[in-house]
């Protein structure tokens, strides 16, 4: 009777061995993300997203002396840009550029070189006549091609895919991080857009735009100080 009882206490833990296992595997394999942790993930996209920063910076600028609606495709490019970054960085290009300083380095002097530009640019822009004629809006392509160079786009994608991804399903939540943003970022920048364009009517004076100008170029390159640190 001992005999028996040992072989079915065996057979009764290979038992719960195996469903144990077969729970960790579909945690592994489904389960990629709680929902809290899903709506922390959203929390932390729209708040950076949301708060100033070198694209909300060019987008209120934008608003005010283009329209909304002339600003879109770099509301739509600065979405479409920043979903390339994350999915790079999570899937290794930001240990890369650490890898080697050289890089890292010249990745930084091509960000502030270009940032310079922008901030002249705005800075330049004294009347909305100018705003008609000579300048433009940045389009789709140039608003994604800058997520690449901007400073604050790579240390959200760097904590976001550190903080949220999970190594057991690492490509799905990857692409789930890189979904959420998706979600979050076009609607919470369009926001700074629509706060330019409000004010295009009390800006029309151009004294009063060429200070905001100057304003808005300082604080975008005041935004560089984070990556001179």
């Amino acid at each position: 009777r001992s005999t028996i009882n040992c072989c079915h206490a065996n057979g009764h833990n290979r038992l719960l061995d195996r469903r144990q296992g077969h729970c960790k595997d579909r945690q592994a394999a489904g389960l990629f993300m709680t929902f809290a942790t899903l709506l922390a993930l959203f929390g932390f996209a729209f708040a950076t997203s949301i708060t100033p920063g070198p694209n909300n910076m060019m987008l209120f600028a934008s608003g005010v002396n283009f329209g909304f609606r002339r600003t879109i495709p770099h509301m739509f490019g600065i979405g479409a840009g920043f979903f390339t970054l994350l999915l790079g960085v999570g899937f290794g290009l930001g240990a890369l550029l650490k890898s080697f300083p050289v890089l890292d380095l010249a990745f930084k002097v091509a960000s502030g070189a270009y940032m310079l530009w922008i901030g002249w640019k705005i800075g330049n822009t004294h009347t909305m006549g100018e705003a008609k004629t000579g300048a433009r809006p940045l389009t789709f392509l140039e608003a994604a091609a800058f997520q690449w160079i901007n400073p604050k786009a790579w240390a959200m994608a760097v904590t976001a895919m550190a903080t949220y991804t999970n190594p057991a399903a690492f490509y799905s939540s990857v692409l789930l991080v890189g979904a959420v943003f998706a979600i979050v970022n076009v609607p919470s920048v369009s926001t700074w857009a629509g706060f330019g364009s409000v004010l295009r009517e009390w800006l029309s004076v151009p004294p009063r735009l060429k200070w905001f100008n100057i304003t808005m170029a300082i604080l975008l390159v005041a935004s560089l100080w984070p990556m001179l640190k």
